[in-house]
């Protein structure tokens, strides 16, 4: 079983209340969304809060909002926010995105989300681990996220979201539809010659082309982070 916290080098976080632990996904999601010319970034569906403060970290000015529905969930995540170095920039919402919406917070450069994606697995017996992982009736679908992204970005803002392959082509639809377009994607295997495992895709306006990357997790047939890996994890992970 997952402990109930995970140590990073500049924060701990406390994960006993949350359906969705600290993972490798949600790690690199949070070191390799680009934060160029952050202003004001919004982590959708916080969790432990893990994207909020890795952005905290790495961006020294940027004020952070996040939202979670699971108020457990919330409430654990804005403890985390406040045993870390950033609270004074932080705030956590506990509330879906409609109900955040209807604040009209003002936009953003950043929007950062590792959304519920399972669609034909069988859902978990845990009612929040469900809404955390498997698309439903009750959980953030992806016509929801874009058009909230298309409504609260400023022009030159951009959205990353982190999903498996076939899940990234459904979402891309969804971002179409309201004008947003794939600018860059990184593939990520666990090791070379291995299957994607996952895409980590920003979306911004107008962008006329995708520039595609990768990402190898381990090295080789032996234990051990490749260098890239290691390059973006370095900052975070107490072993590297």
């Amino acid at each position: 079983m997952p402990n109930d916290y995970f140590d990073f080098k500049q924060f701990r976080i406390e994960q006993s209340a949350c359906a969705m632990k600290v993972s490798t996904d949600a790690c690199l999601l949070g070191a390799a969304t680009d934060l160029t010319s952050a202003t004001h970034l919004l982590d959708i569906g916080t969790g432990t809060g893990l994207l909020a403060l890795m952005a905290a970290q790495r961006h020294p000015s940027v004020e952070i909002e996040a939202v979670e529905i699971d108020s457990a969930a919330a409430a654990q995540a804005a403890a985390n926010v406040a045993a870390s170095p950033w609270a004074h920039r932080m705030r956590v919402h506990a509330v879906g995105l409609a109900d955040y919406a209807a604040t009209q917070p003002a936009s953003f450069s950043h929007i950062i989300c590792n959304p519920p994606f399972f669609r034909e697995s069988l859902p978990s017996a845990d009612l929040a681990r469900n809404n955390a992982r498997h698309v439903s009736a009750a959980s953030l679908s992806f016509e929801e996220l874009a058009q909230f992204a298309a409504q609260f970005l400023l022009p030159s803002g951009s959205l990353t979201v982190l999903l498996p392959p076939p899940e990234m082509a459904w979402f891309e639809q969804a971002a179409q539809a309201v004008g947003l377009s794939a600018a860059t994607r990184l593939s990520i295997r666990h090791r070379p010659g291995a299957r994607v495992t996952r895409h980590i895709t920003r979306f911004e306006r107008g962008a006329a082309a995708c520039a595609e990357k990768e990402l190898v997790i381990h090295a080789g047939a032996t234990p051990g982070y490749s260098s890239e890996f290691r390059a973006l994890l370095t900052g975070f992970y107490l072993a590297l």
